[in-house]
């Protein structure tokens, strides 16, 4: 028998923490149920087992701890030319940079383009103040980059989908934050889609979209 994945394992600790939430609401409100409009416990756990779920599908903190969610991480990491030991310390044009505390924001010209992308993601150090804004990040460990990146992906709309592994509907939408993935308008070298989905697949994702195009 195969173990509990990650979504089940969730649904589980969101049935618990519903009843719990629930219960405590309705001692909450006991004095006053002569005029309380609650539709009964299984209800109420309904409600809050379905936010629950919705959030698992849209807290990057949460998404990242999904097998598919990792997987796509891994291939964007292929493309951006990241994957090796040294990707969350490198910049722009492959060099390197040692302190993990923040953003190094080192803008590097090389073949015509000027940018400062860093880390396993090559994230702007524009974009990077926007995650860190949002997330409440530290530093720019490698968690943390992990967390940032998970974060664009739900900001173009695309983190659902890849927890769904419709690996071609996310890479469609994310093709403007990643220049390296399928259908990049930005004029730099791409991977092709049927490498995207290899890396995809390597990394233990399970693609549900197959052939849908970019």
């Amino acid at each position: 028998m195969n173990a509990p994945g990650p979504l089940y394992l969730i649904a589980a600790g969101t049935l618990a923490a519903a009843a719990y939430v629930w219960w405590s609401n309705s001692q909450a409100g006991a004095a006053d149920s002569s005029n309380s409009t609650d539709g009964g416990f299984f209800t109420g756990l309904a409600d809050n087992m379905i936010s629950g779920v919705q959030n698992a599908f849209t807290d990057p903190v949460t998404a990242t701890q999904n097998a598919n969610v990792q997987a796509f991480l891994r291939m964007i990491r292929v493309g951006e030319g990241t994957s090796g030991p040294n990707g969350y310390t490198t910049l722009f044009g492959g060099g390197q940079f040692t302190d993990l505390s923040k953003h190094p924001n080192i803008a590097v010209t090389r073949n015509g383009y000027t940018s400062t992308a860093a880390g396993a993601y090559q994230i702007l150090y524009g974009t990077w103040l926007e995650a860190q804004a949002a997330l409440g990040l530290p530093d720019f460990s490698p968690a943390s980059q992990d967390l940032a990146a998970a974060w664009l992906i739900k900001r173009r709309g695309a983190l659902a989908d890849v927890q769904n592994g419709a690996v071609d509907t996310a890479i469609a939408k994310c093709n403007r934050e990643w220049a390296s993935l399928p259908g990049s308008p930005y004029g730099q070298p791409t991977v092709t889609l049927a490498q995207a989905e290899t890396n995809f697949a390597a990394y233990g994702g399970v693609q549900t979209d197959a052939g849908v195009g970019v």
